[in-house]
């Protein structure tokens, strides 16, 4: 029988969620942002399931924009971090691909690429997180210099914002700010929202979305949201139980016996580790779902195994379902546990989870 450890992958709750996206931003047109496997989730599939509702895919680089071409996915397909050198070029033109430019060098190698037709693209503004894009200052003589080219078609200015997941923070506003400044005059498209600005801040939707994090049911929000909280839950991570002991009062459980017993307690082993993406970080007392019930961790996530304390549950036995995240248990507060984020507990659920797809 093989290992049990595997990710459950909603896709109609997926196409839900997106929807929601769109829905808040009834007059923008909508990217779904598949980057990196889907935030683990599986790219192909996702972008199967959304093709007829999504008006553009999003992704990190060309090979993951190939592999949805190589999958028969004919959208256009944004590549957010652009080329990172001038032979792409070619084959973003022959693909329908389009691309963020962030710095003069890729605006230079537009202009002296011999490209097939002219490509779309989208050059990314600085307005304050300081990570990529092109000066604010720069923005209307970028312009200009694309639209004057024969390898440009269409150009959209976007730009990405620092602390959009934090309510009560003005740095989404003062980008705003800076960004509609800098591009006073230019007759182009926006593209400024990502997921907690689709589902807070509908001035920053502008022409177009960018659905990523809230696609996959997770909030990217520390406290409740109106809309953040309509959200289903994409991937369901469970495993089994293998074992069951009793362990002692004042024994000890797991590496560095970082468990000491209060008293006699129940500790099953699960099969999960952080080689499966199970992160480390997530330490005693951390949540998880037992036979359908409330327990917590106990003990160090090792590389194939956790021990968790079922002291007190019924029906647990051997072969018992453990969720580790999904239906029952959101991702959110699993990452709050283990002092990190959702995007980090998805992206690292590793090759050897397989993923069942459901509807």
């Amino acid at each position: 029988m093989a290992r049990a450890a595997k990710a459950k992958i909603n896709l109609s709750a997926i196409e839900h969620n997106f929807k929601l996206a769109k829905s808040l931003a009834s007059e923008s047109k909508a990217i779904a942002i598949i980057k990196a496997d889907a935030y683990g989730h599986g790219a192909v599939a996702v972008a199967k399931k959304l093709e007829d509702a999504a008006d553009a895919f999003g992704v990190a680089c060309i090979e993951e924009a190939l592999e949805l071409r190589e999958a028969g996915i004919i959208k256009p397909v944004l590549l957010l971090e652009g080329f990172f050198s001038p032979d792409e070029l070619p084959i973003i033109a022959e693909n329908n691909f389009w691309t963020a430019l962030h710095s003069e060098f890729q605006v230079d190698q537009i202009r002296q690429a011999k490209l097939s037709c002219a490509i779309n693209v989208w050059p990314k503004i600085d307005s304050g997180m300081h990570r990529l894009g092109l000066p604010l200052e720069s923005a209307k003589a970028i312009y200009h210099e694309l639209k004057a080219m024969d390898n440009v078609a269409d150009v959209v200015f976007m730009s990405h914002m620092a602390c959009a997941d934090e309510l009560d923070n003005d740095m989404s506003a003062r980008q705003l700010a800076c960004f509609d400044e800098a591009v006073a005059g230019i007759d182009a498209d926006h593209s400024f929202a990502n997921s907690p600005s689709i589902l807070s801040n509908k001035k920053s939707h502008r022409q177009w979305i960018r659905a990523g994090l809230m696609m996959y049911g997770a909030s990217p929000f520390e406290v409740p949201q109106e809309f953040a909280q309509q959200l289903k839950p994409a991937m369901t991570f469970t495993t089994e139980v293998i074992a069951l002991r009793e362990v002692a009062v004042n024994e000890t459980v797991g590496y560095a016996a970082s468990f000491k017993c209060d008293k006699a307690r129940m500790i099953a082993t699960i099969a999960i580790g952080y080689a499966d993406g199970y992160d480390r970080h997530i330490g005693n007392g951390s949540p998880i779902i037992v036979a359908g019930q409330a327990a917590k961790i106990a003990g160090r996530v090792s590389m194939d195994m956790v021990t968790v304390d079922v002291t007190g549950l019924n029906d647990v036995a051997v072969g018992s379902v453990v969720e580790l995240w999904g239906e029952q248990l959101n991702v959110v507060e699993v990452a709050n546990a283990a002092a990190t984020i959702p995007y980090t507990l998805f992206t690292g659920v590793t090759k050897r989870v397989p993923r069942e797809y459901c509807e």
